[in-house]
Formats: structure tokens, C-alpha cells, sequence
């Protein structure tokens, strides 16, 4: 098998001396990577002082490093080997050791709260076990971790998170009321255009209508006129009509009265529409009988 396929830490149990020593230091370097207020100096030297009687054989560095990446795959072989290894007793003394060195600051971290519960869990060791032996090793009792989740605990451990976030809500609330008004300025600008609009609109029909009424009082008032004149001017003669359908103003001479029917009996002649409708040839022939009519009238009475 190709070594290309083992993890990082697979490979420093094929290299150990002790997988079982590998596996605890492991675990141990776990609970030490989530010390609060440590230096990576101080971890390794304390790593150094607790696996002192160990016998894997390799630097303390890879595993720190594991550790520090949080490989939970990793830590999960590593606990699998020591209850695969080792008693149950022995499961109990690496508990006792992470428990050691999670409080020997005298501050157990959030993060190891859940650590030596997983740990212990892992092990197959009992939470009643872990409770007692958490309360003789530091002299109080395992109590159930906070909830990071909860704005109470950010209340206490994070003063300043909890101010930001009173900030963001108050800044967010600002934001809000400030949308709110200018969307109702943006409503109240819309309505006095709206209501500008209507106005004009308004004012505009009144003036068309009153433009319509000028117009209709001139023309009833032209058609007054009109009807005025009609009624006084007399009626034009007989004579008069015939030289009008003929195109001729009183004072013509029977030559030009001649002159003028052949003129116009050639134009409006029916025979010339004979390719249009009914319709047209009708009218065509209305216009040559007055045209005809005209002329013979005037040949008779017409000096």
C-alpha cells in the first residue's frame, strides 16, 4: 500500500514505538491546544513534562500540530486505540490526566467543557465517573458548560461583543426609522404630484371646454349670418343659373354661350363613362341633361 494514503497521524502510529503512548499524547495535546491564556512554548513543555514516561519515540511537534488542526478523525482513532489497548482503569488515568491538564490553571475553558465530556464519551468512561473523578481532582463539581449561543454569555465574557451588538441593533433600528421617512417623504412628494397633476389636468379640460364653447358660439353665430344673408339676398333668375352651369358670367355672347356647351359637353358626356359603375354613369348623365338644359334655355331666351 502506498504510504501516500495514510494520514499524518496514521504515519506516526506505524513509526511509534507506542501507538498506545502516541494515541494518549494525542489526546492530551487536544485538551492542551484549548488551554486558555497559554503560549505554544508553555503547551509543548508542559506536553514534555506529562508524556515524559512515554515510550513513542518522535517529536512532540506533528502531534501538537494535529492537535492544534483539530483532526477529530484522528482523535477518534487515537481513543479507539487506547479502549482497543488498554483497560478500563487506564481509560480512567488518561481521563485523570486530561482533567489535570485542563485546570491545573485553575480555569476550565468552554472548548474543554466539551473536550473531556467527548473524551470521556470516546473512552466508554461514564459521566458519573468523569463527575466524580472532575470533583477530586479540583474539589468542585462538573458543572454543565455555558451556552455560547445564548446572549447571556456573551453578557459576561465579552463585554465588548455584547456592546457591538447593542450597537448593530441600535444603528439597524436607526437605518429602519430612517427608511420609514424617507418613504414617506417619498409618499408625501408623490401625493402633492399626483394632486399637481390632477390640477392641471383639470385646468386643462376647462380650458378646452371653454375654447369649445368660443368656437361653437362663432360658428352658431356665422350660421346666423349666413342665414341672415340668405334670407335677404334674392334668389338668382333662371338666366343667371343656366350661365352658371355653363361656366359663363352674364354679358357672354350666344358664340361664347356655344363655345362653352360643346366645351363642356364633351367633358361630362356618358359615353365617356361607360367603363365606370352604374352609379357614375347616372351621375354623368344627370350633368349633361342640366348642361343641355342650360343650353337650349339660353339659345331660346337669351339676347
Amino acid at each position: 500500500m502506498s504510504i501516500a494514503r495514510f494520514s499524518p497521524f496514521e504515519l506516526l502510529l506505524l513509526k511509534s514505538r507506542s501507538q498506545v503512548d502516541t494515541a494518549k499524547l494525542l489526546v492530551l495535546a487536544w485538551v492542551l491546544a484549548h488551554r486558555q491564556h497559554v503560549s505554544e512554548g508553555q503547551r509543548r513543555r508542559r506536553l514534555a513534562q506529562i508524556s515524559a514516561q512515554f515510550r513513542h519515540g518522535h517529536e512532540l511537534g506533528p502531534v501538537m500540530h494535529i492537535a492544534q488542526q483539530q483532526d477529530l478523525l484522528a482523535i477518534q482513532l487515537a481513543a479507539e486505540v487506547i479502549r482497543k489497548e488498554c483497560s478500563q482503569e487506564h481509560s480512567v488515568s488518561v481521563m485523570h490526566q486530561a482533567i489535570t491538564l485542563a485546570t491545573d490553571s485553575g480555569e476550565l475553558s468552554l472548548a474543554n467543557h466539551y473536550i473531556l465530556r467527548f473524551l470521556a464519551d470516546l473512552l466508554n468512561v461514564a459521566p458519573t465517573t468523569l463527575s466524580t473523578l472532575f470533583q477530586e481532582l479540583t474539589g468542585q463539581p462538573l458543572a454543565r458548560p455555558e451556552d455560547p449561543s445564548r446572549d447571556a454569555y456573551w453578557r459576561v465574557h465579552d463585554a465588548e461583543y455584547y456592546a457591538q451588538q447593542a450597537r448593530e441593533a441600535e444603528a439597524h433600528a436607526a437605518q429602519q426609522e430612517k427608511e420609514k421617512k424617507r418613504q414617506q417623504e417619498e409618499a408625501q412628494r408623490a401625493h402633492a404630484q399626483a394632486q399637481e397633476k390632477a390640477e392641471r389636468e383639470k385646468a386643462r379640460q376647462h380650458q378646452e371646454s371653454a375654447q369649445r364653447q368660443r368656437q361653437y358660439e362663432r360658428a352658431r353665430q356665422q350660421r346666423s349670418s349666413q342665414y341672415g344673408q340668405q334670407r335677404t339676398a334674392p334668389p338668382p333668375d333662371r338666366t343667371t343659373r343656366a350661365l352658371a352651369v355653363l361656366g359663363l358670367t352674364p354679358g357672354v355672347s350666344q358664340t361664347e354661350i356655344r363655345r362653352a356647351y360643346r366645351r363642356m359637353a364633351q367633358l361630362n358626356h356618358p359615353d365617356r363613362f361607360y367603363t365606370g359603375s352604374e352609379q357614375q354613369i347616372a351621375l354623368a348623365s344627370a350633368r349633361f341633361q342640366r348642361i343641355k338644359s342650360a343650353y337650349d334655355y339660353l339659345m331660346q331666351n337669351y339676347l
